[in-house]
C-alpha cells in the first residue's frame, strides 16, 4: 500500500469512531486513539518540514545515517516494538480535537504528502538534515518516514480500539 493510501486509509478509519471513543483513555500513560492521531500528525508535519528545509539547502553533507537509521531504511519500517521518548519529548498529544478537526488535520497532511511526493525526486540526495536518532537522512527520507511512522503506529491503533467498548 502506498504511503498516500495509508494515509487515506487511516483517514477513513476516523468515521468509525465517536467522539468519546477518539478521546477515551484505557488507563494512565495509555493515548487515545485521538491522541494517536494528532501525534502522528505533528510527526508527520515536522518530517515534511525536514524533507522541505532539504530542497532548500545549497551545501551538500557527507555524513550519513546512524546504525539504527541504516537499520530502519534497510527494513523499510520501524521495528515491531514500543519506542518511548525521554521524558521531556514525551508530552501527551492533543486530546481536545473533534472528529472533523482530525478529519481536516488529515486532508491536509494527505494534500501537503502528494504535493511534496511530486518535488521528492528533483532535490538533491546529499541535501540532508539530521534527525536526533536516525542521522542525516534526505528529501526522498523524510518524505518515507511518513508512511513508516504511521505503519509503526497500526499495532498501537488495534490495541487502543481493543480497548474501546
Amino acid at each position: 500500500m502506498s504511503d498516500i493510501k495509508l494515509l487515506i486509509t487511516f483517514k477513513g478509519d476516523l468515521n468509525h469512531y465517536s467522539l468519546e471513543q477518539l478521546r477515551y483513555i484505557s488507563q494512565e500513560g495509555v493515548w487515545s486513539i485521538g491522541q494517536m492521531y494528532d501525534h502522528l500528525i505533528v510527526v508527520a508535519h515536522e518530517y515534511l518540514d525536514s524533507m522541505e528545509e532539504c530542497a532548500a539547502l545549497h551545501e551538500e553533507q557527507p555524513f550519513g545515517k546512524t546504525q539504527f537509521g541504516e537499520q530502519l531504511f534497510e527494513n523499510g519500517g520501524f521495528p515491531p516494538i514500543k519506542i518511548r521518548l525521554p521524558d521531556e519529548l514525551n508530552s501527551p498529544p492533543n486530546n481536545s480535537d473533534s472528529k472533523e478537526e482530525l478529519i481536516s488535520r488529515m486532508d491536509q497532511l494527505i494534500e501537503r504528502m502528494s504535493h511534496l511526493e511530486t518535488e521528492v525526486e528533483g532535490v538533491n540526495p546529499n541535501n540532508k538534515v539530521e534527525h536526533g536518532g536516525f542521522g542525516w537522512l534526505n528529501a526522498k527520507e523524510w518524505h518515507e518516514l511518513v508512511g513508516m511512522h504511521f505503519r509503526h503506529h497500526v499495532r498501537q491503533k488495534d490495541q487502543l480500539e481493543s480497548y474501546l467498548v
